[in-house]
């Protein structure tokens, strides 16, 4: 991760583009990413987005658009020096105690019939 961060921030340095690269017009370049990647995907159905990426020219989209995101928040991250991968291991660790795993749901006892009841496999 930081040899792609460093390697974006020598290629915005080559091209003088740092006094562009404030962490607002960062930002607003990651959501404006991020809404063209939500655009491929806007009006498919739930079963059509989980098989983008089996039509080539749309696959190809999509990790274009997932590289500009990412490429925006690490060099929002390298600017303001937030290490992204310890802020996302702090983050999972807070939603862990915030959510814990639920105690496991008994399997329900089969009902094998009473005698107050019919058997439930009678062709009745």
């Amino acid at each position: 991760m930081r040899v792609l961060q460093r390697r974006l921030a020598d290629f915005a340095a080559a091209r003088r583009w740092q006094p562009y690269h404030t962490p607002k017009n960062l930002v607003a370049a990651l959501s404006v990413e991020a809404s063209e990647l939500v655009e491929i995907f806007q009006w498919l159905t739930p079963e059509e987005s989980a098989r983008v990426m089996d039509r080539p020219g749309t696959a190809e989209k999509v990790e274009d658009e997932v590289a500009d995101v990412l490429s925006y928040l690490l060099q929002f991250c390298e600017v303001l020096g937030i290490d992204a991968a310890a802020a996302l291991a702090a983050k999972i660790e807070r939603n862990e105690k915030r959510f814990p795993v639920p105690d496991p749901v008994p399997d329900p006892v089969p009902d094998e019939g009473t005698p107050d009841s019919p058997d439930r496999h009678s062709p009745e």
